[in-house]
């Protein structure tokens, strides 16, 4: 490593230590705060970043999005799904529902053709799990809601993953591809990192913990987060999944653990702040820029589809009205996971693809940016909730 990039690393912690008391100050999602350095230290801004360093950010974002996933699965304990778990389910797949229908039709009502519209709605079902976890911890808020939250943000790219494969599969039919490539990849995807999962996190509940009475080691905390992240990747399923798999394994056969997913708490914070801050390096604030009338319609479809989704959700749930108003808004946050379903969708249908990435690319800037703002505005709102 050059000692350039030494010295941009440790400029880049000390930024996000400024971000993190800044936004202790005044408010401010720290999450943003830490792309917003990105960006003005990124390609977009002073391009203080040297490319070595930038190159980390895709293994940062393997390893820093597994611990989220960890720490996701640990919400989904039996107590907290025998009280909350009606709710998860219901405004999670209502979300996903409500988005994959108003943003698809939506767009095609503004001329778009409607497997175009229904791809760019099934990407928009994406969340960016990472930010939506970060302001939650940063709230400092303990209630029903933020559970309620963590467990959908837990599950949602699940739906969201199944969704845009099927309609992978619709639209290559629609456009006369006989292809089921797209359904029999996401079950793998899915189905794979289930099934890792529980074959890492089974034993690691019986195993880990043992050496020091009811808390696992820190090295075998990164032993379970660096193992199920490479397995993932070898096997090409999902980290995400995989990782909220071991969690919710771990937080619920692990009895001799008092505090099964300390270690991963303490070990986490520079791993995030690095990837959050190499995000925000990565983003080019001219596309979003360009957005034009169907991205700004973009914006607005997923943001009144995933509030009127939380909505129903919340209703079907048995929450009150106003509770469920601020589901759909805490879940605003976009990132990684949409770019990477783009990705897919503009090599499977390259007559669309320079639509796809940019639309994506431009709109998940906004989301990135400003979502974490409504989801710290809704965790508010909904402080007093027991």
């Amino acid at each position: 490593m050059q000692p350039a990039s030494l010295i941009a690393l440790g400029a880049l912690f000390l930024g996000g230590l400024i971000a993190d008391i800044l936004s202790r100050k005044t408010g401010l999602p720290r999450v943003t705060l830490f792309l917003l350095i990105g960006l003005a230290a990124g390609g977009a801004g002073f391009d203080l970043i040297p490319a070595e360093l930038q190159a980390w950010y895709d293994i940062l974002s393997v390893i820093a999005l597994t611990m989220v996933a960890f720490l996701l699965g640990s919400a989904l304990h039996r107590d907290a799904l025998r009280q909350h778990g009606r709710a998860i389910i219901a405004i999670s797949l209502a979300i996903v529902l409500g988005t994959l229908g108003i943003v698809s039709l939506g767009l095609a009502v503004l001329g778009l053709p409607f497997g175009l519209a229904l791809l760019l709605a099934s990407i928009a079902t994406a969340t960016a799990p990472a930010a939506t976890s970060d302001v939650i911890v940063q709230s400092g808020v303990k209630n029903g809601f933020t559970q309620t939250l963590r467990g959908i943000v837990a599950i949602d790219d699940v739906w969201g993953l199944l969704g845009f494969s099927l309609v992978l599969v619709i639209v290559a039919q629609w456009q006369g591809h006989q292809d089921l490539a797209g359904l029999s990849q996401a079950a793998w995807e899915v189905g794979g990192a289930i099934a890792l999962g529980l074959i890492i996190g089974g034993p690691a509940a019986m195993l880990t913990g043992r050496l020091r009475d009811g808390e696992p080691l820190q090295i075998e905390a990164l032993a379970l987060v660096f193992l199920c992240a490479g397995m993932s990747l070898w096997l090409e399923v999902s980290f995400l999944i995989a990782g909220m798999v071991v969690g919710t394994v771990i937080v619920n056969l692990a009895a001799h653990h008092t505090k099964a997913f300390h270690e991963i708490e303490h070990i986490q914070w520079p791993f995030v702040v690095l990837f959050f801050i190499l995000a925000g390096g990565s983003l080019d604030i001219g596309v979003a820029a360009t957005l034009g009338g169907v991205g700004l319609a973009f914006v607005a479809l997923r943001t009144i589809a995933r509030v009127m989704g939380g909505m129903v959700g919340a209703r079907i749930a048995g929450l009150p009205a106003r509770e469920g108003l601020w589901f759909g808004a805490a879940l605003l946050p976009q990132a990684g996971v949409a770019i990477g379903m783009a990705l897919i969708a503009a090599q499977r249908f390259p007559d669309w693809g320079p639509q796809i990435i940019a639309l994506t690319i431009g709109t998940t800037v906004v989301f990135e940016i400003l979502g974490p703002f409504a989801t710290l505005k809704a965790i508010r709102r909904t402080k007093d909730r027991a």
